[in-house]
């Protein structure tokens, strides 16, 4: 009974911190050392400030728009389905931000010279996650990369820290390795995959291209 009471107090915390785009980014930021992993893995592979002005981005289910800065402002859109989210990203970042359902994005085909995918997925049941695949496939041009980065369990047990907060993610479908690659394959080929901590979160990282 004293652990259900627990539990719910902790749901009910992180209900209200999620609710705050402000306090959520802050949270986020804590746990996650200011997103070093992230952000140096997106520059490693998406290389956003070359050729700038020449390639489109896509940031599929940005959230709060924290990765904006990671691309040239006027070749970027967000993407997600919380208006409140949204709201507050377009006060803080440079971009474009647009409410879209992810399985049916209101965007035209074959855009988008590149996607990030960011602890999405770990959200999504198998059949939503594949639908929401698809959509991304078809507003990448052919040929297009699409940086995959999920929650995965943390490999190593030690990493406490990292295994309370995947008891805590507000995420239902956290995958292994194969898992993600099984829903990634379709459409798409994989040219590496690795996995890497930022903070004390582990993650699954999934570099694909678009195939015509």
């Amino acid at each position: 009974m004293e652990m259900q009471l627990s539990d719910g107090l902790v749901e009910r915390f992180f209900d209200q911190v999620s609710a705050t785009p402000r306090l959520w980014n802050i949270l986020r930021r804590i746990v996650e050392d200011n997103f070093r992993g992230e952000k140096q893995v997106i520059a490693q592979e998406l290389a956003p400030w070359r050729d700038v002005g020449q390639r489109e981005f896509l940031d599929f289910g940005c959230g709060t728009g924290e990765f904006a800065r990671c691309f040239p402002s006027a070749h970027y859109v967000g993407i997600d389905l919380s208006r409140l989210y949204l709201r507050f990203a377009g006060r803080t970042y440079p971009g474009k931000f647009v409410v879209t359902c992810g399985t049916l994005l209101a965007l035209g085909d074959q855009r988008f010279d590149a996607a990030l995918v960011l602890g999405v997925l770990h959200h999504l049941p198998d059949p939503v996650a594949r639908t929401a695949l698809n959509e991304v496939h078809r507003v990448l041009r052919p040929g297009a990369t699409a940086l995959i980065i999920e929650d995965i369990p943390p490999p190593d047990r030690w990493n406490i820290a990292g295994h309370a907060m995947h008891w805590l993610d507000r995420g239902g479908f956290i995958r292994n390795a194969n898992d993600y690659l099984t829903l990634l394959t379709p459409g798409f080929a994989m040219v590496r995959s690795y996995t890497m901590r930022s903070g004390i979160c582990d993650y699954g990282v999934y570099v694909v291209r678009r195939l015509s």
